[in-house]
């Protein structure tokens, strides 16, 4: 086991005193104002033309309360900007704005069109957070994890994973989905990587293969990541904290689609008003700012949270001497022999190996081959000589795999050998309950 000694246990009454040194400004009143006018006077649109059934489940949301999670907030920001722009791209458009019939319909054109650019421009400002986030979170997780073949598994996993996810998103487009089926796929995505870091935490499901490999892991991590997104785990003290800054401006991009959205249906019996679209556009102004405000202050928060401490802090370093390498001698002229068998394809043959060095520095010759059922021989990985290597790579056939040091070349030279080997069977993908 690793040490503990230095280490704070990460609890939500730890965050709780961190969070004391990063007060969240509250929003301008003017949030919540604007998004009750926009409901009033996309209420108001009704008398025009009979509310429809996609505009009165839109009014519902609007009027409800958003999920009680800062991600799922982001997300359903992110997903509500794309349904606006669709609104407001120009072929989209009622005919009289198209054209621009009127110097009336020129001008409303212009301010869509501003509002279009500033909805443009945070779009991509919180895709870009989203993934600058994620990829912090899994890289400090893996600060922790041991530096060998172990990490770079898990590493290729998400890689892995993530290309899956990227596939099945892309497939659900080209299949004609909607933006909001394809923002309930992204949303499964989601709790499925929670779900992926939640057993990295407890070392089951898609990692139960690495269960022996994470000692040397401080347990503290492990705890945290594991109970990290609970109910009453930690992120509820920022969820307390800092999520009903978010939940508002939620609210206030679900007023500004649910106006746009049927204004916009009714603009050929009555075209939109210029106190109207000054109420929109305040509306789109005060959502930008107040929202990248909030994506900079809570990505600062993230990043500067006690749970991303140091590897150095966390000792990291000092308990990789707990893994489980093994020490051989291999005499001038002999060779060292491991044989890996491998039950199912698409496992994973991995090394990490070192030469113990004095005052020459030495080398040692590697070659990895695969032996059938039959007893046939083939080359996996050319012969060559190292000080030191770490790789694996994924199998293609059931069988054995020998590893060979090879120190026949010495005449006089004795090598000590320090290595660790493993076949890892394959990992799948969690599965989410409906």
């Amino acid at each position: 086991m690793a040490t503990m000694e230095g280490l704070v246990p990460i609890t939500r009454a730890y965050l709780a005193r961190y969070y004391e040194k990063y007060p969240l400004a509250p929003l301008p009143d003017a949030a919540t104002d604007l998004a009750a006018r926009l409901r009033a006077l996309s209420a108001d649109l009704a008398a025009v033309a009979p509310i429809a059934p996609d505009e009165e489940l839109l009014e519902q949301e609007a009027a409800g309360i958003p999920a009680h999670k800062i991600d799922e907030n982001l997300w359903k920001n992110r997903e509500q900007m794309e349904e606006i722009l669709f609104l407001l791209n120009t072929s989209r458009r009622p005919v009289a704005l198209q054209q621009k019939s009127t110097p009336e319909d020129a001008e409303i054109v212009s301010k869509l069109d501003d509002i279009e650019a500033k909805l443009k421009d945070m779009l991509k400002k919180l895709e870009q957070f989203q993934i600058k986030n994620a990829d912090n979170v899994f890289n400090t997780v893996m600060t922790y994890m041991p530096q060998d073949f172990r990490g770079t598994l898990i590493r290729q996993q998400r890689e892995r994973s993530e290309r899956n996810k990227q596939a099945e998103v892309d497939a659900l487009v080209s299949a004609g989905g909607s933006i909001c089926d394809r923002y309930v796929l992204l949303w499964k995505q989601q709790m499925e990587r929670r779900v992926q870091l939640a057993q990295l935490g407890s070392a089951t499901g898609v990692y139960k293969t690495l269960v022996r490999y994470l000692v040397g892991v401080p347990q503290v991590l492990l705890d945290f990541i594991r109970q990290i997104n609970d109910d009453n785990g930690p992120m509820e003290e920022q969820r307390e904290r800092y999520g009903p800054a978010l939940y508002t401006l939620t609210k206030l991009v679900l007023a500004i689609r649910l106006y746009l959205h049927v204004s916009l249906a009714r603009y050929e019996q009555r075209k939109i008003e210029q106190d109207d679209i000054a109420v929109l556009q305040q509306a789109v102004i005060i959502y930008t700012e107040e929202f990248w405000k909030f994506t900079e202050f809570i990505g600062e928060v993230f990043v500067n949270a006690p749970f991303f401490i140091s590897a150095e802090d966390a000792d990291a370093v000092d308990a990789r001497k707990y893994d489980e390498y093994k020490e051989t001698i291999i005499p001038a002229g002999k060779t060292h022999e491991v044989i890996l068998s491998v039950e199912a394809v698409n496992s994973y043959i991995a090394w990490d190996f070192s030469l113990q060095q004095g005052a020459l520095n030495m080398d040692i010759g590697f070659h990895v081959e695969y032996i059938s059922p039959s007893g046939e021989k083939t080359l996996i990985l050319p012969y060559r000589r190292y000080e030191a290597d770490q790789g694996n790579f994924c199998t293609v056939s059931a069988g054995s795999y020998k590893l060979v040091w090879d120190n026949s070349y010495s005449s006089f030279f004795k090598k000590s050998l320090r290595y660790k080997v493993d076949a890892v069977p394959p990992v799948v993908e969690p599965t989410v309950p409906a």
